[in-house]
């Protein structure tokens, strides 16, 4: 049989490891269901993917500037010209595939700070580019949200109408993406890819603690979404501010903290807590990856994050869990797992009443725990679901021997 030949694409290897943890999902998927697969990755960071995933990648971009502002007359004519260089190279690439995989991640939304002209521009290149060279585009549990924005939203609209494959990773995505006009008939909603990735094995915590135990508290460099632009500076100091209050308030307790980020970009945030609050208990991980944050939030008592993907490590690891939540993505994760309750303003942090809702958290650690757990086994059978169905559609002549949970 002809090898398969599978690309990933998406803004894999450039230090968001939500995006990361999506791709390694995927491959852990192609390695034990189609060990025949020729992979490679079309991303943001090739040399990351490549050292760390061992496929061979290739830049997303032509002009390397593309993410910085352009305000020089020479920059702002090679970002233009690398926008018409992009349309020949995406299609170049996914001329040489069968498949092509973008694995989860928010590429559907605008919950943060986005331009037309950045990701979405590039999705639509690649969902263009499949259609017209027959090459099947999937869209592997993805998000997606409400787009105001004219531009983005039409880019975001043509591009899941031109996927040979959607699924997303909540029902509230499905629910924007038929509000955009687009057909939903058959699209399927799974748990986020991140819940297929192995969970740390970890001891039975006492109950309750004595002494209490860390506090893991994932923090972001939170500017509020694409609709906050004017305001973005005061949601940034009011998040820092109210996330720095609450950490204090737990020092004075004695509950060592652990800083947990998700992107490169939060270690400012970090270090703006670490100096204000200035204290031996209050620590900083340096995770390099979704298993690593998994094993410190398993390791903790109680965790308390904003970003999407620190909120699904803790889940998966089964830890008691608060939601600094910034978008709907995050209310329905909570949701799913059986926290609704446990969520705050990220826009509006009260460190009172964050410090109240911990408290009350903690108070039902061990009912949440077995909670979690359940609501964890039935993610991974719906997973299983995902992948049998990823198969069907993009393998069909696949002899499909063996089931992925068994691969497992």
């Amino acid at each position: 049989m002809t090898p398969v030949r599978v690309g990933v694409f998406g803004l894999l290897g450039s230090g968001n490891l939500g995006n990361d943890g999506s791709l390694e999902a995927v491959l852990g998927y192609l390695r034990a269901e189609h060990p025949e697969a020729v992979v490679d990755a079309l991303c943001g960071g090739p040399e990351v993917v490549a050292a760390r995933y061992g496929i061979p990648a290739t830049r997303l971009h032509w002009y390397r500037g593309e993410y910085r502002t352009a305000s020089r007359a020479g920059a702002i004519a090679a970002k233009g010209l690398g926008k018409l260089v992009d349309a020949f190279r995406t299609a170049a690439w996914v001329r040489r595939h069968d498949v092509v995989i973008v694995p989860g991640m928010g590429v559907l939304e605008a919950t943060l700070p986005l331009r037309p002209w950045g990701f979405p521009y590039s999705l639509f290149l690649l969902c263009a580019s499949g259609r017209l060279l027959r090459t099947r585009v999937a869209l592997v549990g993805v998000g997606a949200d409400a787009i105001s924005d004219r531009p983005t939203r039409a880019l975001v609209r043509w591009s899941a109408r031109l996927a040979g494959y959607r699924s997303y990773r909540d029902t509230l995505s499905r629910d924007a993406m038929r509000a955009m006009g687009v057909d939903t008939s058959r699209d399927e909603v799974y748990p986020d890819l991140a819940f297929a990735l192995p969970a740390p094995r970890t001891s039975a915590p006492s109950d309750p603690p004595d002494p209490p135990g860390p506090v893991c508290v994932g923090v972001m460099d939170f500017h509020g979404g694409n609709d906050d632009r004017a305001r973005a500076e005061e949601i940034h100091r009011r998040y820092v501010d109210g996330t720095t209050r609450f950490v204090r308030a737990l020092v004075e307790d004695g509950r060592p903290v652990r800083l947990l980020t998700g992107d490169e970009c939060d270690a400012p945030v970090v270090a703006a807590i670490l100096d204000a609050v200035d204290s031996p208990l209050v620590t900083a991980a340096e995770a390099a990856s979704l298993a690593d944050l998994m094993k410190e939030t398993a390791a903790a008592d109680t965790v308390v994050a904003t970003r999407y993907h620190n909120l699904i490590c803790a889940l998966k690891a089964g830890t008691p869990t608060l939601a600094l939540s910034y978008a709907a993505k995050s209310d329905a994760l909570m949701d799913r797992m059986g926290l609704g309750a446990y969520r705050h303003p990220a826009r509006e942090v009260d460190a009172d009443r964050l410090l109240e809702q911990f408290r009350a958290l903690e108070q039902r650690s061990a009912e949440l725990r077995r909670t979690l757990s359940e609501r964890n086994e039935v993610a991974a059978r719906q997973l299983e679901d995902q992948f049998a169905a990823l198969a069907a559609a993009l393998f069909p002549a696949h002899d499909h021997t063996h089931t992925y949970r068994e691969a497992r």
